[in-house]
């Protein structure tokens, strides 16, 4: 049985708002396995915004509980948490949240500090993963000096660098031309294949049916949970990762070591 990077289990997330309770999520339950792709759909509204914030342990849900990797995050302080988030979540936002006054491969370095692992040999490992995303020409470029399209290519190597159990990408093309779009959904299938998890937010149908599994929310409740027909993968032929950092356990070309100590992990 394939392991899993995340369960979910009849979560609930409620806000106050002027004397009133909105609950963004009625109690969501839904595991996701070791790399799987999993696209979230949903109007304005529906909640997946919302669970991809917990997915991240970016928020604490009202009830219910969340594991990743195995790790109930409910059980964790904040410190831990962000240790969590350091060393297993990859990060990509529609808007980037590139820092503007940083180079390119200062913006690609700035999870080491967080991480307190900035070397020589994980600076190197920002090098490699700005060829890795097409942008090794133009490591001292700021975001000013790039198209959107290369700004959402630095986001996706600083979401790698520190070899995340699993990606979280927040409308990662929304902010892109087709052309753009194209090029970012490329390269996220192709982390897809080296064996990363990838959670995917998107409106899109045409973005959403990159992936091998579709769940579409609807007033903080899943409509429908669904592997994609055309693009599901056979029986047994799923990437199975490690429990220890994310690796798969049959070594790819690109795959590189985990900039994030071992003794950090929560």
């Amino acid at each position: 049985m394939t392991p899993l990077a995340a369960s979910v289990r009849n979560v609930w997330k409620t806000y106050p708002m002027d004397g009133v309770e909105v609950h963004a999520l009625r109690g969501v339950s839904l595991d996701i396995a070791r790399g799987e792709y999993v696209a979230i759909m949903g109007a304005s509204g529906s909640g997946k915004s919302t669970l991809l914030n917990l997915l991240g342990c970016l928020d604490r849900p009202t009830s219910g509980t969340i594991l990743l990797d195995g790790v109930d995050i409910s059980k964790l302080n904040d410190n831990q948490l962000s240790e969590l988030r350091a060393c297993r979540i990859g990060f990509i936002f529609q808007s980037y949240n590139l820092i503007p006054q940083l180079t390119v491969l200062e913006n690609i370095e700035v999870p080491l500090y967080y991480s307190g692992n900035w070397n020589a040999k994980t600076r190197a490992r920002c090098r490699e993963l700005a060829k890795k995303v097409g942008l090794g020409e133009r490591l001292h470029y700021r975001p000013t000096q790039l198209s959107g399209g290369q700004q959402q290519r630095v986001a996706i190597a600083r979401s790698l660098v520190n070899d995340p159990s699993f990606i979280l990408a927040d409308e990662p093309t929304g902010n892109l031309d087709s052309a753009a779009a194209e090029e970012i959904l490329a390269l996220i299938d192709q982390l897809h294949q080296e064996g990363k998890t990838i959670v995917l937010v998107t409106h899109e149908p045409d973005v959403a049916q990159r992936a091998r599994r579709l769940v579409r929310l609807r007033d903080g409740r899943i409509q429908s949970d669904q592997p994609h027909p055309a693009l599901a993968a056979p029986s047994g032929s799923a990437v199975v990762l490690s429990a220890s950092g994310g690796r798969p356990q049959e070594a790819h070309s690109g795959s590189m070591s985990s900039a994030c100590p071992e003794g950090s992990r929560p």
